[in-house]
């Protein structure tokens, strides 16, 4: 009796043993349900101001010179003459390049630009001599100016909104010149030094492409010239001036990769 039932106990662990890898077998040749890991998004980089970059720019200047021409007296025979003359306008263009640096929201920099300029004033206010006739005039204005100048700005994004000022240095457009028995005497053109200051709003278009709209006040200071004629009749005469203007111009700047 004893040893059926320990037969019977072996043909039943026998039979589990077989159950057992039987559901072993199948559950290997089932699929496998491994889901697969989930790639990273993309980092999208955020744009910078910080970098070096050049341009080129085209407006519109106005002098707002005080511009007195005077000449003096020719004993017994002419008058003293004086004249000014008002503000006048024409073409700017040129070129700059700079740097800027963005902390934050803040951007600050760098910019120098040199300029032609078309902004010329004429005065013929000058004195009459009995015989001779008219033998006074001057034009007054600038022909070329540039400029460095710090940048301080505020950038949303791709949105930059700044102010500038700093050195401002130009001239070529100032002469003064009288005839006197039938010669002409000149001088003048002289390059004067001041400063300036200004603001703008900038954008970036792409990474490298920017454009720009900005508005300057330049002020060269005051200059003075002198013609003087020495012979029996002494006549001299005399410019004095003051160098201001306004520019307004849009310009576009490739900004170099970051670095």
């Amino acid at each position: 009796m004893k040893g059926a039932t320990f037969l019977a106990a072996v043909a039943a662990s026998a039979v589990i043993a077989s159950a057992g890898l039987a559901t072993g077998a199948l559950a290997a040749d089932l699929p496998s349900r491994t889901v697969a890991p989930v790639a990273p998004a993309p980092i999208v980089p955020i744009f910078t101001w910080t970098g070096f970059y050049v341009g080129v720019n085209a407006g519109y200047g106005w002098n707002t010179n005080s511009n007195n021409n005077n000449a003096a007296y020719v004993p017994g025979v002419g008058y003293i003459g004086s004249g000014s003359s008002g503000s006048d306008g024409g073409f700017v263009g040129g070129g700059q390049i700079g740097y800027n640096y963005q902390f934050g929201q803040f951007v600050a920099g760098v910019e120098a630009d040199i300029q032609y300029a078309d902004m010329q004033s004429n005065n013929n206010g000058g004195a009459y001599y009995a015989g001779t006739g008219y033998i006074g005039s001057q034009s007054n204005g600038v022909d070329w100016f540039g400029t460095l100048r710090a940048r301080l700005g505020f950038a949303v994004d791709r949105a930059l909104i700044y102010a500038t000022g700093g050195f401002a240095y130009g001239g070529g457009g100032g002469n003064n010149g009288y005839y006197y028995n039938g010669l002409y005497y000149k001088n003048g053109d002289d390059t004067s030094t001041g400063w300036t200051v200004g603001g703008g709003v900038e954008y970036a278009f792409t990474d490298n492409i920017t454009a720009r709209i900005e508005g300057l006040y330049v002020n060269l200071g005051k200059s003075g010239s002198n013609a003087y004629v020495y012979d029996a009749s002494t006549f001299g005469g005399s410019n004095r001036k003051d160098t201001e203007f306004g520019v307004v111009r849009a310009g576009l700047n490739y900004k170099f990769s970051s670095f």
